[in-house]
């Protein structure tokens, strides 16, 4: 047994290796537009938020106004070069076989594409149909807002305390601690930087793994552990 009542996964970048994708398009989108960034900057700063969040956050930051063609441009870039490439993350076959227990993915991507992705990488089947993207909730209530691990936790009538979330990003593991659920940082994606596991910690991740191979035993030490974070 895993220990906790529920474990609730995020999708990109910890399931499956699509946030260095998605850096690569949106970087070179943004640069064409006026708003130098690199790939590796992209993932550092942006990892685990919408793209449109993304746009919203750099007209804010710089006096560039950006078309808002560029959202149905790049989910249709990213859309097409998903399905040519995304891989899953090595090892997760692996550690969900060997997790047990209720669990779930909660995603700021779409439906549509989650959908794409999973069954692309055979990963579907070990999570339908508790499969939840937060733009089903609205679009005001994507991560970093708490209200997608909320929704998972209350699909299985489970209380937040007793929930454990496997996140990639800051802006995940801050609602995952605003949701009162306790993490577990993932830095083995392809998106990664030299900061990103001090980063998550910093944002409230209990602990942090490189290889998702480790992840059923530190779930198993963590659930030994009833202290509070």
């Amino acid at each position: 047994m895993s220990g906790f009542d529920l474990t609730l996964f995020d999708c990109d970048g910890v399931l499956v290796d699509s946030e260095i994708i998605a850096a690569k398009v949106e970087s070179k989108l943004l640069t064409e537009a006026g708003y130098p960034i690199s790939v590796e900057e992209m993932g550092e700063r942006f990892a685990g938020m919408t793209w449109k969040n993304i746009l919203l956050s750099i007209e804010k930051e710089v006096d560039i106004p950006l078309s808002a063609s560029l959202i149905d441009k790049s989910e249709q870039l990213l859309d097409q070069r998903l399905a040519r490439e995304v891989k899953a993350i090595e090892g997760v076959q692996y550690a969900l076989a060997r997790i047990t227990g209720p669990r779930c993915i909660c995603s700021n991507s779409s439906s549509q594409r989650l959908d794409m992705m999973l069954t692309k990488v055979g990963l579907k089947e070990f999570f339908a149909p508790h499969i939840y993207s937060a733009k089903d909730l609205g679009a005001d209530r994507v991560k970093p807002k708490p209200d997608i691990f909320l929704h998972g936790a209350a699909q299985f009538g489970v209380s937040p305390g007793k929930c454990l979330v496997v996140e990639d990003s800051v802006h995940g593991v801050h609602a995952a601690r605003e949701a009162g659920m306790r993490v577990v940082g993932f830095t083995g994606a392809s998106h990664t930087y030299p900061s990103h596991a001090d980063k998550l910690t910093d944002a409230g991740a209990e602990t942090v793994i490189a290889r998702m191979q480790d992840l059923p035993g530190v779930i198993a030490a963590m659930a030994e552990w009833d202290g509070v974070f």
